[in-house]
Order: C-alpha cells, then structure tokens, then sequence
C-alpha cells in the first residue's frame, strides 16, 4: 500500500531524521544555557548537528569566532553527532557546501517568530529543499539571551545558571582589567 499525494502521484517517504544533517547557526555570544538546551534536543533529532558560529563582524562581537568555538566544542564534546564550525556568507550556501537537509532555529517568544519566519521563507525560497526547524527551549531559558547576559555582566549582575561555568569564567577573564560595576 502506498500514499498518494494531492496530485494523485505516490508520496516518497522523507528521510528519518536520524539520517538527516541539520545546522544551527547562530552567533553565540556567549554560549547560554538555552544555546545548550537546543543543541541537546536537536541533537536526538537528527543523526549530525553542526553547531555554526556565525563571523558577522558588524555586530562587534564580544568572543572572536575561535574564542566562541573553542567554548562550544567544550561544552558539547559529549554528544558525539554534534560539531562546531564557523561560517560567513549566505546559510543557505553553507547549508549545501555541508549536505544539510534541515535548519534548526530558537524560538523564545512571539517577538522571535516573525523574524525567523521571515528567514525561513527566504532561504526556502532560496534552497525549496532546506527545511527549516523551529525549536523552544526549555520554560525556564525562554527569557534568556546573549545579549541580555553580556548587559548583566557587564552591570555586574551574577549570570550564574544562565550559562555554562565555562563561559562564566571566560567572561571574567574577558572583563578583568576592564570597568565592570560591582
């Protein structure tokens, strides 16, 4: 017995997604706790993440791309289908230049959705084959941002459980000898 789709031609059944490359790209500065629920539950998903920093230089980023992937490849080093690379230009190019079927993409809330959607349109208008992926994190990491950790920091609030301890003692070492309240 097979399906037929609505143009009354047989449906190929998909890849699992055991056997399915996915990328989560992102800037990742710094890494959260969310970050890291994501890349978790992805990484059950699909048989090989990779974890792409993205080396967008107008954002003035606080960790060079060496410093973001050195943290990441720490912190993910127990899942084994999970890598961590840098990449620039289109995703939808690096996407194909790494076989990728799928993009996986956070969503904390509403505000989240209608750029990412934006995104996902635009590159499966780019790349109709690229399936894009949308995952929540965790409840208690929906509140959680990059930028809202480096602004705490950088006040002199404590980050603590809102990122790995790793990230934690590098922004300390970034921020020594810098004016940092508190």
């Amino acid at each position: 017995m097979h399906k037929e789709g609505s143009s009354g031609s047989p449906v190929t059944s998909p890849r699992p997604m055991a056997a399915t490359r996915a990328i989560y790209p992102g800037s990742f500065d710094p890494i959260t706790n969310g970050h890291l629920d994501l890349v978790e539950r992805a990484s059950k998903l699909f048989g090989h993440l990779v974890v792409a920093v993205l080396t967008n230089f107008e954002k003035r980023p606080l960790f060079t791309p060496e410093e973001r992937v050195a943290m990441l490849e720490q912190v993910t080093k127990d899942y084994r289908n999970v890598s961590v690379e840098t990449f620039g230009g289109l995703l939808v190019d690096y996407a194909a230049q790494k076989k990728a079927q799928a993009i996986v993409r956070g969503i904390r809330a509403f505000s989240d959705f209608e750029y990412e959607m934006q995104m996902a349109l635009m590159n499966r208008k780019l790349a109709p084959k690229l399936e894009t992926v949308f995952l929540m994190p965790a409840e208690s990491y929906t509140y959680v941002s990059s930028r809202l950790v480096r602004e705490i920091f950088c006040h002199g609030g404590s980050v603590k459980g809102l990122v790995p301890q790793l990230v934690e003692e590098q922004l300390r070492k970034k921020f020594s000898g810098k004016n940092r309240k508190g």
